[in-house]
């Protein structure tokens, strides 16, 4: 009989063993999986339209972006060192971006970008690209490697950026000869959509 209490005693140790292991499993997964989507939280992610979310840090001072208005000016230094205002492009077509080199939506469409540019540049038009989140030097590097020729401003504090109050990159802005939006885009465009959009600022 003793033998068997024994034997029942250490079962019931055994038992509760196992169910403070499981509990302490159970527990450990719920952490990891807590700390997985917290940090997936706070990444930018692709979203479905081809962009990438993104969370601004510069504070927005003026009125937003409207179409049918004058777009919101802006002063600037491109990663050649030249200042740039928006304003100073009056009296031509401006295709504005917003993207970055760690965005992949971003990287995919530049090659489109760039050709595009090429194609109507004797019409007149100025891309001008903005990249958020990273400096002169990174974006300049990024630029000689694959060969992007317009006009490249980096905002590593977010600031004109905010002032576009962009929520996803890439995003596009298509302002006419007069200073005037006329379309706004998020997200990444083929070709014959960049036509499509620069077919109301070229005229």
């Amino acid at each position: 009989m003793e033998a068997r209490a024994v034997t029942a005693n250490g079962g019931r140790t055994a038992g509760a063993g196992q169910s403070r292991s499981a509990t302490l499993a159970i527990m450990g997964v719920t952490a990891a999986i807590i700390a997985a989507v917290a940090f997936m939280v706070n990444q930018p992610t692709a979203g479905a339209d081809g962009f990438t979310t993104v969370t601004l840090s510069g504070g927005a001072s003026g009125e937003p972006p409207t179409v049918g208005k004058a777009a919101p000016d802006f002063l600037a230094t491109t990663v050649d060192g030249k200042m740039v205002r928006l304003s100073d492009f009056k009296g031509k077509p401006v295709w504005l971006t917003f993207g970055a080199s760690w965005c992949q939506p971003c990287r995919a469409e530049n090659p489109d970008i760039q050709a595009t540019y090429q194609k109507f540049v004797d019409r007149g038009l100025v891309v001008l690209a903005m990249f958020i989140s990273e400096d002169a030097p990174a974006v300049r590097d990024y630029a000689d490697r694959v060969g992007l020729t317009y006009r490249k401003v980096a905002d590593p504090d977010t600031r004109i950026a905010s002032e576009y109050r962009i929520m996803g990159i890439p995003s596009h802005y298509f302002i006419d000869r007069s200073g005037v939006l006329r379309l706004m885009k998020i997200g990444s465009l083929d070709p014959a959509a960049m036509e499509a959009a620069l077919k109301g600022i070229l005229e």
